[in-house]
């Protein structure tokens, strides 16, 4: 179901909690098996057939692990097109050198079993080999929008992201692409390479699917323990009354800061609780002139969680 969150400012995806406790997305209609793919040629071929009979394509990236977040942003893709590919790598060149590229989920069989009556049409699965074939040395870079927030943390992560977007958008060539606004700052420096490179494709934004108790759905979610998988909801929660406090006057470094010593004070290490303008990310200060956007990071024991909510601002 769709419901105002708790700060009353976003429409987002709550799941509903089946007989388990666990949630879960809207059983599939249907259960054909999916057509898969893995190189660059074939993914043309069938693309162009369906351009050949006037379909438009729209394409939905992930690294696989599919969760009902990475689920909704198909149905988002066939509102605005009639073909859906659904492309799962992990891609080795967003991870650092101290992070979970080893360790990260890979279950190709149970991921196509999720993707069976979605409306999906395609699964592009390429290897490593056919993304990075020997001798490949370009690199894409918006130092602008990914410097600082989670680019802080995570370097050469963004550029990472870049790149291989980059490439599935040009091996695809879709009419539209979609992605979660739970990761805004990636969605932000989508939105602007594309705008740069000229390419021909929609961006469409898909709003956060959160599980019942509000947490943002997450592959890394999977890695709480089950105290940290209790305490992780408050993460929105706190952002939420950041938000809150903006709408009613209380100035940006204030709100921030108040949202990160809560946030500390119920066991996170926070890396940042940030207000910032929705559209360039620039830091804001003062009373709110205009909309924002309160964004967060904080690990809960090896897990990073990431989440964000809009402020609307109207002039009185």
């Amino acid at each position: 179901m769709i419901r105002k969150s708790g700060n009353r400012f976003s429409e987002e995806i709550m799941l509903k909690e089946n007989d388990s406790g666990l949630s879960r997305f809207a059983e599939p209609e249907l259960t054909r098996p999916i057509t898969t793919v893995r190189t660059v040629r074939d993914l043309r071929a069938r693309v162009a057939q369906w351009r050949g009979a006037g379909e438009r394509v729209a394409l939905v990236p992930t690294m696989g692990a599919l969760h009902a977040g990475h689920l909704s942003l198909i149905g988002v893709a066939k509102a605005h097109t009639s073909r859906v590919v659904v492309s799962i790598f992990v891609n080795p060149m967003q991870f650092g050198p101290h992070e979970d590229l080893a360790h990260y989920p890979r279950d190709e069989a149970a991921d196509m079993q999720a993707l069976a009556g979605t409306g999906a049409d395609l699964l592009y699965a390429p290897g490593a080999d056919e993304m990075y074939p020997q001798g490949f040395a370009t690199q894409v870079s918006l130092p602008s929008l990914t410097e600082d927030l989670c680019g802080a943390a995570r370097p050469n992560h963004f550029e990472g992201v870049a790149t291989v977007v980059t490439k599935l958008l040009m091996q695809c060539a879709p009419d539209a692409a979609v992605f979660g606004e739970k990761d805004y700052q990636q969605l932000l420096m989508i939105k602007r390479l594309v705008r740069d490179l000229d390419l021909e494709v929609e961006i469409v934004a898909a709003p956060i699917v959160r599980e019942a108790d509000g947490l943002a759905l997450s592959s890394r979610n999977g890695y709480l323990s089950h105290a940290e998988r209790k305490i992780a909801p408050i993460l929105i929660q706190t952002i939420g009354h950041v938000a809150s406090d903006l709408a009613q006057g209380r100035g940006c470094d204030d709100a921030a800061e108040a949202g990160r010593f809560k946030l500390e004070a119920e066991g996170f290490r926070v890396d940042y609780v940030a207000v910032r303008d929705p559209d360039t990310l620039a830091p804001l200060s003062g009373p709110l002139k205009g909309p924002a956007r309160v964004l967060a990071a904080a690990y809960l024991g090896k897990t990073r969680l990431i989440d964000n909510v809009p402020v609307p601002f109207s002039r009185r």
